[in-house]
């Protein structure tokens, strides 16, 4: 006799992030995780490593200036924000909070990972329903909802895809589903959106009791290492988390350094200047050498490779690593032909073209 986990739990495939060494512990160029090219602003490293000073205090268990500072930047009521380490984090608190044995997770086929490890974790059944030109489809979504249905997850955009659903088509998403459905839209990339009709749910989250917002600091903000996320929901939404969740589940570093990002916003602009004037270049290069780059609206692109053997994504990823470049390989997602990368420096996007032209050349 042993202890035995839930059922769902061995199911699990750890989640791997995106690698950041290659070969024999070298540093490499770090193209797989969507991480801010230019990094964190300097005030919100300097409030980091003032706030360590006091590593023996515990943190604000509500995150009270945090959650005031992120209504002032978005206008928003701070009492209906919930932070968290991560919007991973809450994605988990809200699949448990909400579903549990015999209930269901919906979510679309090549969505965020975590959907489906959290639905596991919690005993839910995850359920993936296809998607159109690789961009969620609101009809094949509204298809697959059930009377066990608890949750619907909406990356907007969607990572890994860089697609997004336009506003009009998020909101007959919700209005199709039923009222105890808590739609969730995952607006982790939110920032870098501007195109007209883009919409990260913030209107649906104010108006209607069943649907949240989810944000990060991790990509646009920089601060992926602090793990810093946060919620948007009705009252009664946010008092469920606020129950669940642990009471100290956001440092005080980061916290602090959170508040200062918010502030920053000229390092916010620089930051998605610098995604708008490379992303398109990385995309006309890359299709440039005969791949298929597809749409993005993120910090990162999707591209597609021949498959057959040698010119295929993986014989690109084990090229580029020889550069001591790393992109993200897509099996995981269902997407094996292609790789996604992330926008990096100027330095960075150059090397990685060169690398591209190279292996492009070699494998011809």
């Amino acid at each position: 006799m042993r202890p035995t986990p839930r059922p769902g739990i061995l199911e699990i495939a750890p989640y791997v992030g995106g690698r950041a060494e290659v070969g024999s512990g070298r540093p490499a160029i770090k193209l797989s995780s969507n991480e801010s090219a230019i990094g964190p602003s300097k005030e919100a490293t300097a409030a980091c490593n003032e706030a360590a000073s006091a590593l023996h205090r515990y943190p604000d268990g509500g995150s009270e200036r945090l959650r005031a500072a992120i209504a002032r930047r978005f206008n928003l009521d701070a009492a209906r924000v919930v932070c968290g380490a991560g919007s991973d984090e809450l994605i988990a608190l809200l699949i448990k909070a909400y579903a549990g044995p015999g209930d269901e997770v919906l979510y679309s086929r090549h969505g965020f990972l975590m959907y489906r490890l959290s639905a596991l974790a919690a005993g839910a059944h995850p359920v993936d329903a296809p998607e159109r030109d690789l961009t969620t489809d609101v009809d094949a979504l509204l298809a697959r909802v059930t009377s066990r249905t608890k949750l619907v997850f909406v990356a907007n955009p969607n990572n890994p895809t860089g697609s997004y659903l336009p506003a009009a088509e998020l909101a007959r998403l919700h209005a199709g589903l039923p009222a105890h459905v808590l739609l969730v839209v995952d607006a982790a990339y939110a920032e870098y959106v501007d195109v007209p009709d883009y919409s990260d749910g913030t209107d649906l989250a104010l108006r209607h009791p069943n649907v949240v917002m989810t944000r990060t600091f991790s990509k646009l903000f920089g601060l992926a290492a602090l793990r810093l996320g946060w919620m948007l929901g009705s009252p009664e939404v946010v008092e469920v988390i606020n129950r669940v969740r642990s009471p100290f589940n956001v440092s005080a570093p980061a916290q602090a350094a959170g508040v200062a990002a918010l502030a920053d916003v000229a390092h916010q602009e620089r930051a998605k200047a610098h995604n708008d004037r490379w992303l398109p270049w990385l995309k006309g290069r890359i299709e440039g050498l005969g791949l298929t780059v597809h749409p993005s609206v993120g910090n990162f692109l999707l591209v597609a490779f021949p498959k057959d053997a040698g010119r295929d994504a993986a014989a690109a990823s084990t090229f580029l690593e020889a550069r001591g470049i790393i992109p993200r390989e897509m099996g995981g997602y269902g997407l094996g032909h292609c790789l996604r990368i992330s926008v990096g420096t100027k330095e960075e996007n150059e090397a990685l073209m060169a690398a591209l032209e190279d292996f492009r050349a070699k494998a011809s």
